[in-house]
């Protein structure tokens, strides 16, 4: 009889396809999304200038220079190149201001968001997997503060605390907490029904085991994807509250805090306040661009 050749036998000199790890499959999907990479980039950018703020700052943020009030930029008439984007009303130069105050409100934004997501981590997988009147407790408090608006929730705890940078960036914690507690406690539930966990279980994992190493890795997907916007959200909140005099108090220079010196002084002179606000913009922006491609590449029904 004939041989029968085998049908899962390669021919001789064919090419074979190595399926690509979970990393590159990861960088395929967010690549494939041209905003989320622009936003990558900028966050890069940025970060290198917070890191190099002392190098490439041309001025030190608190120098001031009384013979250059209000001085307009480069390219407008009366401006010097001793002060590219001008100067504020007491002679600062707003591109170093703007420089170093993007390690500031970056910062900021990381941090809040660090607190935030390892306190709502902890109370989501404790309503998660204790359930019963844990649960509602929980998750009652987390709707009281999701009821309330945010920036009213930021002023009332730093009105409660006191103003200062710390406060507020406990504040801007307290606002984004719910948020994390509740994509973890619903996350948990849909994970601790599954057979992996069952069978953890059967094999004497115990409860804390089951958090940390079966449950929560399986749970970190959506949890990342709300991190990055988090942080767009704690830089508006920060601002907002340092506009109001509630956060990073003058003369640090929070971009919010430039804001607040600079208001009375829109109208004659649009570069204080301007350069501010597009900064701000800028970062948010790229934040939530990032945050947009990493849900398109960790959610498997959005990868194209």
């Amino acid at each position: 009889m004939a041989d029968i050749p085998d049908a899962l036998t390669l021919p001789a000199g064919a090419p074979t396809q190595v399926p690509p790890g979970p990393l590159r499959e990861f960088w395929i999907a967010f690549s494939a999304n041209r905003g989320a990479v622009i936003g990558l980039v900028v966050i890069v950018l940025l970060l290198l200038t917070a890191v190099f703020a002392p190098w490439i700052a041309p001025h030190a943020p608190q120098d001031t220079n009384s013979a250059a009030f209000l001085k307009p930029p480069v390219w407008q008439d009366g401006g010097s190149a001793q002060a590219l984007l001008g100067t504020d009303a007491i002679g600062r130069d707003i591109l170093s201001r703007l420089v170093h105050g993007a390690r500031l409100s970056l910062s900021i934004g990381l941090g809040v968001v660090a607190i935030s997501l390892l306190a709502g981590v902890s109370l989501g997988l404790a309503a998660g997997f204790a359930r019963g009147f844990v649960e509602i407790a929980i998750m009652r408090a987390m709707d009281i503060l999701l009821t309330l608006p945010s920036l009213l929730l930021a002023i009332v705890v730093v009105a409660i605390l006191g103003p200062g940078l710390v406060n507020a960036m406990l504040a801007v914690a307290v606002v984004l907490l719910p948020h994390y507690v509740r994509i973890t406690r619903a996350a948990v539930v849909t994970e601790i029904s599954k057979d992996y966990v069952m069978a953890a279980r059967v094999g004497g994992a115990g409860t804390l085991r089951l958090m940390f190493s079966e449950v929560l890795p399986n749970c970190a997907a959506p949890l990342i994807v709300q991190a990055s916007l988090g942080v767009s959200s704690a830089i508006l909140d920060a601002a907002a509250l340092g506009f109001l005099g509630l956060g990073a108090q003058p003369p640090a220079p929070e971009w919010g805090t430039m804001l607040a010196d600079a208001r009375e002084f829109v109208l004659r002179a649009w570069w204080v306040v301007t350069f501010p606000g597009l900064m701000i913009l800028i970062a948010v922006l790229a934040f939530n661009l990032l945050g947009d491609g990493l849900r398109d590449a960790l959610d498997p029904k959005l990868k194209r």
